[in-house]
């Protein structure tokens, strides 16, 4: 039997699953959290785990450089309703992620393990971002632009349209080491819990909803209506935006990660991870790298990052026992998973040696190290 199931549908039945508890707690206050496949519980009370972590399952010699034998999966935090966009900031030493519907992105600090409210409002940010200057660059569905946040203080305006039409909803980011930023933009932002609706029917909405009910940025809104189809962006550092790919409504762009050399671009294409090379403002020889089945069970793909063999760790959408992080080596080979108690959108790796990986679930954040580095910043 064949599972297939898209990210968004499995949101509603995600919040009905996991008990929350007051964002931004201390961590000793963190609600229980089960795991239906171990019976594992997270939380401060839960008896420990024994190593090897039940949930990390090792497929292939190759996953055995992936991890290390005595680390176990954490919950950092909980609370939040839909985590997307993790990024790790070297100089801050911190994590930043969005939860996209509650409008906040949130900051897990290094050092102590604590964490703060660190914008609000975000204009429902979603993907997020570091440059090689240490700049944030966040990708904003409300507004349906990218911005980079200067350390002066200021706020630059990456893209916000392409050949005179508004931008859809800029969703996931990545800045290569030519100084480009590639981004992609599907429909995610025209809802009302992600964005505001469209002006008439548009990809998520039938023309219903009023987008100026409760509408605070009503004058500003870069558009009322998505009119382009999804695509993903270069921005040249010069400013020039160029597209570097065009979709269709039901074949668009989400998560997107560069290999360690930079000469390849790994993108969630549809509802599988697909690679190409890069060819400075264009790509060559688009194709699927995995179609993500796992014992016939869809694990649909989500944001994405790359580690310094080359592997590919990627957010899984799919029923509990499949949902978390899958692991593929640069052939598109599973070597890895990591089983969490709900769905995992992005992830990035973090910490000073950069060898933990972050994981941004449905309504928690969960940490583990692991036996690798991540390739690129941010």
């Amino acid at each position: 039997m064949t599972f297939d199931l898209t990210r968004r549908s499995l949101v509603a039945g995600a919040a009905a699953m996991l008990p929350t508890a007051a964002f931004g707690q201390a961590k000793a206050q963190l609600a229980p959290l089960t795991s239906i496949m171990t019976g594992r519980t997270y939380g401060p009370d839960a008896p420990p785990v024994s190593y090897p972590d039940p949930d990390i399952l090792i497929l292939s010699p190759e996953g055995n450089k992936c991890f290390i034998g005595h680390s176990n999966i954490r919950r950092v935090g909980t609370g939040m309703i839909w985590a997307e966009g993790p990024a790790w900031s070297n100089q801050g030493q911190y994590v930043v992620w969005s939860d996209v519907t509650a409008d906040v992105q949130y900051r897990y600090i290094w050092e102590t393990g604590e964490i703060t409210q660190f914008r609000k409002p975000t204009y429902n940010s979603n993907g997020n971002t570091f440059d090689f200057q240490g700049r944030q660059i966040s990708a904003q569905h409300f507004l349906r632009r990218v911005v980079r946040f200067e350390h002066d203080g200021t706020l630059t305006v990456i893209a916000d349209s392409y050949n005179g039409q508004p931008l859809n909803s800029p969703n996931d980011i990545a800045v290569h080491k030519d100084g480009s930023i590639w981004f992609t933009d599907p429909y995610y932002g025209g809802q009302l819990s992600e964005g505001h609706p469209d002006e008439g029917p548009g990809p998520f909405t039938d023309g219903v909803a009023n987008g100026n009910i409760g509408n605070g940025m009503l004058g500003i809104v870069g558009s009322k209506k998505q009119v382009r189809p999804p695509a993903v962006y270069r921005v040249d550092p010069s400013g020039r935006i160029d597209m570097v790919l065009e979709g269709k409504p039901d074949l668009v762009a989400n998560g997107i990660a560069f290999s360690p050399d930079y000469s390849k671009v790994y993108l969630c294409w549809g509802r599988n991870l697909a690679v190409a090379e890069v060819e400075g403002a264009k790509i060559a020889n688009l194709r699927t790298f995995t179609d993500c089945m796992v014992d016939g069970i869809k694990c649909g793909p989500d944001g994405h990052r790359v580690d310094a063999y080359g592997n590919v760790w990627s957010g899984s959408t799919a029923p509990l026992g499949y949902c978390g992080v899958t692991v593929w080596n640069p052939q598109g080979k599973l070597i890895g998973r990591i089983r969490l108690p709900e769905v995992c959108a992005n992830v990035c790796f973090c910490g000073p040696k950069r060898d933990h990986l972050f994981m941004a679930g449905s309504q928690s954040a969960y940490l583990l190290h692991v036996g690798v580095q991540g390739a690129a910043i941010g």
